[in-house]
């Protein structure tokens, strides 16, 4: 599917969002969520800003998962900072809390959790998110994972797609990444094969619980 018709069809889903809570227009004014899933590396984060941008701030805006990550001194203390990017290394319960209201905004602005990628750590309530905004873009590994209380995310989002990037891009991207924001080059491409490799297989699981798969190239 070209990226055009990807704006598309975000639009669509958009346009039967109405106006938020505030519900005027269109599709009976509840805010739609889609979701953008998929390995590490494989572009979920450019995907969603892209969609964003074309379709522009009145209409949607884009909500990550990584916000939820759990804090590095929390990850130290729970033993897991080797571990940074797996399933039980995030918020859950606070993610599907946000999700939550942002299907049954009480008329109010949401604030939502961005992550720092030069701190490596969540930033609370940088990115509002109006009641007039139809569509919020959400995307992160785990939106279709079915162990736990991340099986909870997938019935929140009125659609989901999942991003299947070829495997040498995906995983270039990733080492590619580490370094750029700091990681010495030896040290990113052991954290890949030791961390993300994993959580990326974890990932792949859930593709068939997704409407769309994009083969992202």
């Amino acid at each position: 599917m070209t990226t055009t018709e990807l704006v598309a069809r975000a639009a669509s889903l958009a346009a039967r969002g109405g106006r938020g809570v505030r519900g005027g227009r269109g599709g009976g004014g509840t805010r739609r969520i889609l979701g953008i899933a998929g390995p590490p590396g494989a572009g979920k984060s450019t995907l969603a800003a892209l969609l964003a941008e074309a379709l522009g701030p009145e209409t949607a805006v884009v909500v990550p998962m990584d916000g939820f990550h759990l804090a590095q001194a929390e990850l130290v203390r729970l033993g897991r900072a080797d571990r940074k990017g797996a399933p039980d290394t995030f918020d859950v319960a606070g993610y599907l809390a946000l999700l939550r209201r942002l299907r049954g905004s009480d008329g109010a602005t949401v604030y939502a959790p961005a992550f720092d990628r030069s701190l490596e750590e969540p930033v609370a309530g940088s990115i509002p998110v109006v009641p007039e905004v139809p569509l919020v873009i959400t995307e992160g590994n785990y939106l279709l994972h079915d162990a736990g209380e991340w099986a909870t995310v997938r019935p929140l989002l009125d659609e989901a797609w999942f991003l299947a990037p070829a495997e040498e891009l995906r995983v270039r991207r990733l080492v590619e990444r580490h370094v750029r924001h700091g990681k010495d080059p030896e040290y990113a491409r052991a954290w890949v094969a030791r961390s993300d490799e994993p959580n990326a297989r974890l990932v792949a699981a859930g593709r068939h619980r997704a409407d769309l798969v994009v083969d992202a190239g």
